[in-house]
């Protein structure tokens, strides 16, 4: 289990919100640079902000991503992207003892869009991204919480950083993701995020 606050935060040694308030910093001039029609990973997060999303295990393409399918789609919210990266970066602090992985993982290799888990198409390709983002080894061209994942996960009443959890905890035992997707499912849905900072 990863270990969890009592305001729901996920828990690292020396747990401070001063990185929250750097990625809400960099975010927010990210999304006022693609805003004023900047583009790049390089021109929109900008070389200042590397060592800091290096330091949380966190790329400045995945914040890119985020950060244009905010600006361009209105989703994900600033909110659920700090979730996301709380979970990746006490993955990474905890886990990876703050030391990034050298392997990539390249689209092709990820499962099929149409491929089915318990009937849920879908769902093995996002588990595979989701372990894939954990351990900070998505390609470029991956994004864990893109305009594909987003609407599964409203199907099954998941936030994106609570189904990363629900993979953190699971490791390697799919039949246990798609256990707690079932029992997700099936319960009455929930506003907000439910991985709340």
């Amino acid at each position: 289990m990863i270990p969890i606050s009592p305001d729901n935060t996920v828990m690292t040694k020396g747990t401070s919100q001063d990185w929250l308030s750097q990625l809400r910093d960099v975010y927010d001039q990210s999304v006022h640079r693609f805003e004023q029609d900047q583009r790049g990973p390089e021109r929109v997060i900008g070389h200042e902000a590397l060592a800091f999303l290096d330091s949380i295990g966190t790329s400045a393409q995945e914040l890119y991503d985020f950060v244009e399918d905010w600006v361009e789609d209105g989703e994900p919210d600033f909110e659920t992207v700090a979730a996301i990266t709380n979970v990746r970066r006490a993955y990474f602090l905890t886990v990876q003892e703050g030391k990034p992985s050298n392997v990539v993982i390249a689209s092709a290799t990820l499962p099929s869009g149409y491929a089915k888990l318990g009937g849920y198409r879908w769902l093995p390709r996002i588990i595979a991204k989701a372990r894939a983002k954990l351990r900070g080894e998505l390609a470029p061209d991956i994004m864990f919480g893109c305009g594909a994942d987003r609407p599964f996960l409203r199907s099954v009443n998941m936030e994106p950083a609570e189904f990363l959890k629900t993979v953190w905890d699971a490791g390697t035992d799919d039949r246990a993701v798609l256990d707690a997707v079932q029992k997700k499912a099936a319960s009455p849905s929930t506003s907000g995020p439910s991985c709340q900072i």
